[in-house]
């Protein structure tokens, strides 16, 4: 990881895999990080067996998978603290409300994504956790 990138953020294990925590604050409306990787065809990316891709529009895609793409360590929440956005091409990250030293860093992966890969096995988000614990009791 590079040297700045330890002094903002840390990769650390969630209950889904690894997450990325904040080494600072981030204030709301504040850059965090952009998600980085090959540029490649969407026609490409269908073809590829990865989960860090994601598109720029309908015949682009980021494949996000080298592990320098600090942002692809950032989970799916359905109550997130960062949400994305396309500019020019690239995809940055921004945190939606102030987010605390300590806090996964986390943004809506989006429908697709959610019902191909999340919704089949049940989404295990913060927000979805707790209405999990709170239905069983």
């Amino acid at each position: 990881m590079k040297e700045e990138y330890k002094r903002m953020f840390r990769i650390g294990r969630t209950s889904t895999g690894f997450g990325l925590f904040a080494r600072r604050v981030f204030h709301k409306g504040e850059f965090v990080a952009e998600y980085t990787g090959r540029k490649i065809s969407t026609k490409e990316a269908d073809a590829l067996n990865t989960r860090y891709l994601f598109e720029i529009d309908k015949d682009w895609t980021i494949d996000g998978s080298p592990r320098s793409n600090i942002a692809r360590y950032m989970n799916h929440s359905c109550d997130p603290n960062c949400e994305t956005d396309i500019v020019d091409g690239r995809i940055v990250v921004s945190a939606l409300r102030d987010v605390q030293v300590g806090e996964e860093l986390t943004f809506d992966y989006g429908e697709e994504y959610f019902d191909e890969f999340i919704k089949p096995i049940g989404c295990r988000c913060i927000k979805c956790s707790r209405k999990a614990l709170a239905n069983s009791l």
